[in-house]
């Protein structure tokens, strides 16, 4: 950054159809949206309670309870970023989220490593979610004894989702709204139910793994962020709310809060019920709480009709955001343009498109014979999403910088910069958090892009260059 970080984004006129201040006319389509805040709120918790809640109680549980106070944490820093999307959103409301913020403030190359990031984080989301919602359709048809009918239930579970956002926005408003409702209220029964059942002898010891308290709750946080991706959502899909200027940011902390407290009295109550032995080797940790809570199956199977309906909900988000977030790039001509194609208001290729990597993906995990393949696809998104929100945390920082002094009271402007840096601080936590084997796969993915900007901004240059000529 040794030049000034607006002359790349200046350089690239020639890109078709997207500004990066909204004239009337597009603000005005922006008040006219699909999404009221009901249903923004309802996307953002959808997204974040999906998978994660019902897997991650087994998956942190190597950790001891020290992953209890990571949850703490990592939701204080979740806040602090849904606030920083609200305040990002409203300054500028357009479809594409984090990729929008970075662009406009630091140039292309930034804009285009957010959204690639981003999207990444979005299909690599669908198949560890995929891997998880299998767990639990196990507890109902006993499949995973056979690798075929594995495979074969996990692309099912992404498929059809992918469908639900071919089929228009309307409808993905509608299953959203549906599937939250559905699944808030066995886990708000789980995480109320649980504490009349707590015995704290069951919950295992506080650093279960040795690794000391701060390093055991920094690589529990890595694992749990995965529980939080999504509280970006309503800033992803700005062009499809209604006065995203306010909702977005209502939406973001809504949903977030609402999410946080059934992660925390549901991760507890699961802690709580299940023998920490039995915890650490369990597919479904959240059935076999309501196992222990009322004797027999049948709770667990309530509990994993719930989750595959909390799943699928989930799916149905994040593969709309994994349309949208190259869609922004693409019609900024930094992504291959048929990103951009849309049918029904849904960018109609970049479904298809991730939807089939998450599916070569969960392929592959489940071919390769891994045995961890959640916590892997777990921990790769945490790198990956990171770095979106370390660009986006630090736009929000470079406008406060540049010139927001003279705009905000001093105070105002102290609260701002405060939660600016807590946020960055907080995802630099995240990061560090991931390890050196997700970091390194993550790392990969995200170089990997560096030849598809080649490719876009070499043709987007040599196109302006013939039309100067």
């Amino acid at each position: 950054m040794q030049t000034s970080p607006v002359l790349p984004r200046q350089a690239a006129s020639p890109t078709p159809a997207a500004v990066d201040h909204p004239g009337p006319e597009q603000a005005e389509k922006h008040k006219g949206g699909r999404f009221g805040l009901p249903t923004a709120t309802a996307l953002v918790m959808g997204n974040i309670i999906g998978g994660g809640i019902f897997m991650l109680p087994a998956a942190v549980a190597p950790y001891g309870t020290v992953s209890l106070l990571a949850f703490a944490v990592l939701t204080v820093g979740a806040i602090a970023l849904a606030l920083v999307f609200g305040k990002l959103a409203r300054r500028n409301p357009r479809t594409g989220g984090p990729y929008v913020y970075a662009r406009e403030a630091f140039g292309d190359f930034a804009g285009f490593l957010s959204a690639w990031s981003y999207w990444i984080t979005t299909w690599v989301s669908n198949a560890a979610l995929a891997v998880a919602a299998v767990g639990y359709l196990d507890v109902l048809l006993p499949i995973q004894h056979s690798k075929l009918l594995t495979i074969g239930a996990a692309l099912l579970l992404q498929w059809l989702p992918a469908l639900a956002n071919l089929a228009g926005t309307r409808y993905v408003g509608a299953v959203q709204i549906v599937s939250t409702v559905l699944k808030f209220i066995p886990l708000a029964l789980v995480a109320v139910g649980g504490l009349f059942f707590f015995n704290p002898a069951k919950m295992g010891p506080f650093d279960a793994s040795g690794s000391g308290w701060v390093g055991g709750m920094t690589a529990a946080a890595a694992i749990l962020l995965f529980s939080y991706l999504g509280v970006e959502s309503a800033a992803m899909s700005a062009g499809q709310v209604r006065d995203p200027e306010r909702n977005v940011g209502r939406a973001s902390v809504l949903g977030t809060t609402g999410a946080a407290l059934v992660y925390l009295l549901g991760t507890l109550a699961v802690f709580g019920t299940v023998a920490h032995s039995r915890l650490l080797h369990s597919s479904a940790p959240f059935s076999d709480a309501v196992n222990v809570m009322f004797g027999g199956s049948w709770g667990g199977s309530v509990i994993a009709v719930a989750a595959l309906v909390s799943m699928t909900g989930a799916l149905n988000g994040w593969t709309l955001l994994a349309a949208q977030a190259p869609y922004a790039a693409a019609r900024d001509g930094l992504f291959p343009a048929v990103f951009a194609v849309e049918k029904r208001g849904v960018p109609v290729y970049g479904v298809l498109i991730s939807v089939g990597l998450a599916s070569l993906l969960t392929v592959l995990n489940f071919a390769s014979g891994a045995q961890s393949a959640f916590e892997i696809l777990v921990l790769v998104t945490s790198f990956t999403a990171t770095v979106p929100y370390l660009l986006s945390t630090a736009a929000q920082l470079y406008w406060l910088v540049r010139g927001e002094q003279g705009k905000v009271a001093p105070g105002r402007l102290l609260r701002d910069a405060a939660l600016g840096l807590g946020a960055f601080a907080f995802s630099i936590w995240l990061l560090a958090g991931a390890g050196y084997a997700a970091v390194y796969q993550g790392v990969l993915f995200l170089f990997a892009g560096i030849l598809v900007y080649v490719w876009m901004a070499g043709r987007r240059d040599q196109r302006g260059t013939e039309r100067a000529v």
